[in-house]
């Protein structure tokens, strides 16, 4: 009776797993048709989508860090001296490129970098799943926002069909995003540009075309040439007025309300919202149409603020000041990789020590805070390393 019961169970699987593979394929017919009425010829799409399965991509979503991790983590790892120092190489390096593309399109050299650097590390880490079987895995079986999938999967068949990217270099993200600084492939169709001038838009392979193209895409956004996206500021004591990125209002009733940049000089002029990404005991800023710009590359506050600091820093200009409501900050990416190899002396299997905070780190820092006496969260933080480090 119980060997029935595995083998009747074995069967509903191999029959679920049979009827999932024909709603992909039918999925995929009819994505390939569509792809064919917006004119896309048969040679690409038989060459992008023959013997195409499924891959993981579904199992991403809403893991997304900027909305599943505490901000003062998500900013550590992002805007630390490492990216800080490498992004002031980039601006030397790239100069002419970044130069060109400010003349172009009004947006400075230390945005554009900033940008490149959160997106994929300065060109280091695209992603390496193919764009065209995540679309599509995506567009079929995603538990929403097909429509939106199914228009990226037709856009990317328009971009392979013009040869702007070849195949072998069009991988990137879960969700389709691909080159230096991760355009989905509708947002590569309207603004991508080829700012090297060599006949194609190729943001995969010229780090100076995803410049421009970023430059671009942040024109087209709102972006305004010489205005700071915004700035730290402090509130008074017991603040509870208004706030939110979309409440923009006259620096003067900021300033009617107490509100005062760091080091007490006026706001200035011109409109702004206040963000108070970790509440009214957090760190405070005015931000500016500028920012709303930046958050329109990825609809996060934390993905814009990161940005936003990092390009500050890239000038020069200090971080953030206040200090964040936490006890327990996070970590550098260097301190995460000191972390990782702490805990590999302890016997832990955590890979490669890399700064990536995975699946397995995770394990090994809940079963360490465990027997540390910490809270079991498996989250990389201050209290765990000076843990780790003392033992």
């Amino acid at each position: 009776m119980k060997m029935n019961r595995f083998l009747l169970a074995g069967a509903a699987l191999m029959l679920a797993a049979a009827a999932a593979r024909a709603d992909f394929a039918s999925c995929l017919s009819g994505l390939r048709h569509a792809a064919a009425g917006a004119g896309v010829s048969a040679a690409t799409i038989a060459g992008a989508t023959d013997k195409l399965e499924p891959n993981d991509a579904v199992s991403f979503i809403g893991q997304q860090p900027e909305f599943v991790t505490p901000i003062w983590d998500y900013l550590a790892g992002l805007v630390d001296d490492e990216r800080v120092e490498e992004g002031r190489a980039m601006l030397h390096a790239y100069a002419n490129a970044l130069q060109a593309a400010e003349r172009r399109f009004g947006v400075d050299p230390a945005t554009v970098v900033a940008v490149w650097g959160v997106e994929s590390d300065f060109g280091k880490n695209f992603g390496k799943r193919p764009v065209v079987q995540s679309l599509a895995t995506l567009a079929c079986q995603a538990p929403r926002r097909n429509d939106y999938f199914r228009g990226e999967f037709i856009a990317a068949m328009k971009i392979l069909q013009s040869g702007d990217i070849a195949p072998q270099e069009f991988v990137g993200s879960w969700a389709g995003a691909f080159g230096h600084t991760q355009f989905m492939p509708s947002t590569f169709l309207a603004t991508a540009v080829d700012l090297d001038g060599d006949g194609r838009r190729n943001i995969a392979s010229s780090a100076v075309d995803a410049l421009g193209s970023t430059a671009n895409y942040l024109r087209k956004s709102g972006w305004r040439h010489g205005l700071r996206w915004g700035f730290e500021v402090r509130l008074p004591e017991g603040y509870a007025g208004p706030s939110g990125r979309t409440n923009r209002q006259p620096m003067s009733a900021w300033a009617a309300r107490g509100i005062t940049r760091l080091d007490g000089a006026s706001l200035g002029e011109g409109s702004a919202a206040l963000l108070l990404p970790a509440g009214r005991h957090g760190p405070a800023f005015l931000v500016t149409r500028n920012f709303d710009a930046i958050y329109a590359y990825n609809a996060a506050e934390s993905y814009a603020l990161a940005i936003s600091v990092l390009s500050d820093r890239l000038r020069g200009l200090p971080g953030i000041r206040t200090p964040w409501p936490t006890d327990d900050p996070g970590l550098s990416r260097a301190e995460r990789r000191e972390l990782q190899a702490l805990l590999a002396r302890r016997g832990y299997d955590v890979g490669e020590p890399d700064g990536v905070i995975g699946a397995k780190t995770k394990e090994a820092i809940a079963d360490f805070q465990g027997r540390a006496g910490l809270a079991r969260n498996g989250r990389a933080s201050k209290k765990t390393l000076d843990a780790a480090r003392g033992g």
